[in-house]
C-alpha cells in the first residue's frame, strides 16, 4: 500500500515520519471525511435512508439494509419508527444544476 503525503501529494516510503517534500507530518489511518446525511436519489431502494447512513458514516450499505431488515422483524416495530423518523427527517440530496443552459432549439 502506497504512503501519500495529505499536503502535497508526494508518494513516500511506508517508514516515512515528515514529508521529503514540504515537510508535513504523514498521520497513518487519518480518518476519511465523512459525507454529510442525506438520502441521495441515486442508489436508493425505498427512500434512501440506509444508504444516506451507510454513506454518511462510511459503512457497506448491503450491513446496514440487512440490520435494517432483521431490525424490522425482531424489535416490534422499533426499527419501523425510527426507519419513517429518517425518512422525515433527514433532507434529500439536492440535484445539481447544469453548468450552462441547454442549446436553443433548431429552427424549423
Amino acid at each position: 500500500m502506497a504512503l501519500f503525503c495529505q499536503r502535497c501529494g508526494t508518494q513516500l516510503p511506508a517508514s516515512a515520519r515528515f514529508c521529503s517534500n514540504c515537510g508535513a507530518t504523514v498521520t497513518v489511518g487519518a480518518p476519511m471525511a465523512s459525507r454529510p446525511l442525506v438520502r441521495p436519489i441515486a442508489g436508493r431502494m425505498i427512500a434512501g435512508v440506509c444508504i444516506g447512513l451507510a454513506q454518511s458514516n462510511g459503512w457497506d450499505v448491503a450491513i446496514v439494509r440487512m440490520i435494517a431488515v432483521i431490525g424490522f422483524f425482531f424489535s416490534g416495530g422499533l426499527v419501523a419508527v425510527a426507519y419513517l423518523a429518517g425518512w422525515i427527517g433527514i433532507p434529500e440530496e439536492t440535484m445539481p444544476l447544469p453548468m450552462y443552459p441547454p442549446p436553443p432549439p433548431p429552427p424549423l
